[in-house]
């Protein structure tokens, strides 16, 4: 049986080797990780799937300051078991993690990613249009969800920076 749950305590061994696994080290390349390196993710907003006792996915929310905007998160890494592709683990991860921030009063959310598999949430390039990212990244791939009815990305300007409390 699939389960939800957010990430526990013990979690990160697993997480870590699900991601090398799943990613291999071109994750630790990727402009995202520019903003993750060396910070935790958003409180309550880390999010993990199992079967059985065997972890098989991941998502994160990590606390950035959107440009001129403020405060946004930015979703990611998202991993699932390659033998689980296509069986909605991933967007039960993606929904948990959507489902807790806009819970929590956080008013939007930007990720790197395939467009085509995250148009089924609500992301689209127009709200990150006037966004960038440290380092590298592909325009194309670069989007953004409001929570909630409030519009606070469009015509947002600004380097997304790093804002959430210091990896220990």
């Amino acid at each position: 049986m699939i389960t939800f749950d957010r990430e526990g305590r013990f979690d990160h061994v697993e997480r870590e080797k699900l991601l090398d696994r799943v990613m291999g080290p071109a994750r630790f390349q990727k402009s995202s990780e520019i903003l993750r390196r060396d910070r935790l993710p958003a409180n309550g907003l880390a999010f993990v799937a199992h079967d059985g006792k065997q972890l098989i996915g991941t998502v994160r929310l990590w606390n950035v300051n959107a440009g001129d905007s403020g405060s946004a998160l930015l979703l990611g890494p998202l991993a699932v078991e390659k033998v689980y592709s296509g069986s909605g683990v991933g967007a039960g991860l993606v929904y948990a993690a959507l489902n807790a921030a806009q819970s929590a009063g956080h008013r939007s959310v930007l990720l790197v990613g395939d467009p085509d598999y995250y148009a089924r949430f609500g992301f689209k390039a127009a709200p990150a249009s006037g966004l960038l990212m440290p380092g590298h990244f592909d325009r194309h791939r670069f989007q953004a969800i409001n929570l909630g009815n409030d519009d606070v990305l469009t015509g947002a300007q600004g380097m997304l920076c790093a804002t959430g409390a210091m990896a220990h």
